[in-house]
């Protein structure tokens, strides 16, 4: 009888009766993997791999090891690749959040490929509209010295180096677009907060998110969260905010160094 009653209070081992349910349990728990100890087992396993190609036997590899210049740069961009999946965690865990049954959160907030020219139209005009008059205010704030200067990655010859800074700009882009506007516009209007309201209060926490790069950021970046605020309240999607967040991080990752050779005087001071 005791062992009736206790096996009474353990969960049962019904799994979900549907085959969205099952997808959803697999998407949580990878996420919540991802986030927490995932990222540092990846880390592990690819720390033995690298050690085990070493000349040296594990047993004598507690000096520090000076591998050649290839081998680490192999490893330096294998880290990099690794760090920017598990960057992409906290933009899936909110996509998971926004998720009902029967209701694809890529739909709800407009991260889908539905209308994808017309979201890559809007892209390239909210490039126009954000990102030139953000590089000249970066260049007034540089002038002014108000503006920390920002080095981006030397764009080298080696074959990862473009990709890497294009994905770097993917999650960067997703990562701000789909948490900042697609998650909080959805969570602040359930909280009964008005349209402008939660469009200024986004704006300020992405001005507040770059304020490491000074006042001329911190004003460029409120002054885009207010234009994709406004976007994404009047057309409901986050992809061409998405398109033109990618873009401009591209311009800046892959232009800033070219223009940091070109006009020294300005950018590279």
């Amino acid at each position: 009888m005791w062992q009736s009653d206790q096996m009474s209070v353990l969960p049962t081992a019904e799994s979900p009766s549907t085959a969205g349910g099952r997808a959803r349990l697999w998407w949580e728990i990878a996420i919540v993997l991802a986030l927490s100890v995932g990222r540092s087992a990846a880390y592990s396993v690819l720390s033995l791999v690298q050690a085990l190609t070493q000349t040296e036997s594990l047993g004598d590899q507690s000096t520090s090891l000076n591998p050649g210049a290839n081998a680490q740069q192999f490893w330096d961009v294998l880290y990099q690749f690794v760090g920017q999946f598990f960057a992409l965690a906290p933009i899936a865990l909110a996509v998971y959040l926004l998720w009902e049954p029967g209701r694809s959160a890529f739909r709800r907030i407009g991260l889908d490929f539905r209308v994808f020219g017309r979201d890559v139209g809007t892209g390239i005009l909210l490039v126009l509209v954000i990102g030139v008059p953000g590089l000249g205010l970066y260049a007034a704030g540089r002038a002014l010295g108000i503006t920390v200067q920002v080095d981006a990655s030397p764009v080298d010859s080696s074959w990862w180096t473009i990709p890497l800074l294009v994905i770097a700009a993917v999650r960067a882009g997703l990562t701000e677009e789909v948490i900042f506007i697609g998650y909080l516009f959805d969570r602040l209007t359930r909280l009964g907060w008005g349209t402008w309201t939660i469009i200024l209060s986004t704006a300020a926490l992405r001005g507040a998110y770059h304020a490491y790069q000074g006042f001329g950021p911190i004003v460029g970046n409120v002054a885009m969260g207010v234009v994709f605020g406004w976007v994404y309240a009047r057309w409901g999607r986050v992809m061409p905010l998405v398109i033109a967040h990618t873009l401009i991080d591209v311009i800046a990752f892959v232009g800033y160094p070219l223009a940091a050779a070109w006009w020294p005087g300005l950018f590279a001071r």
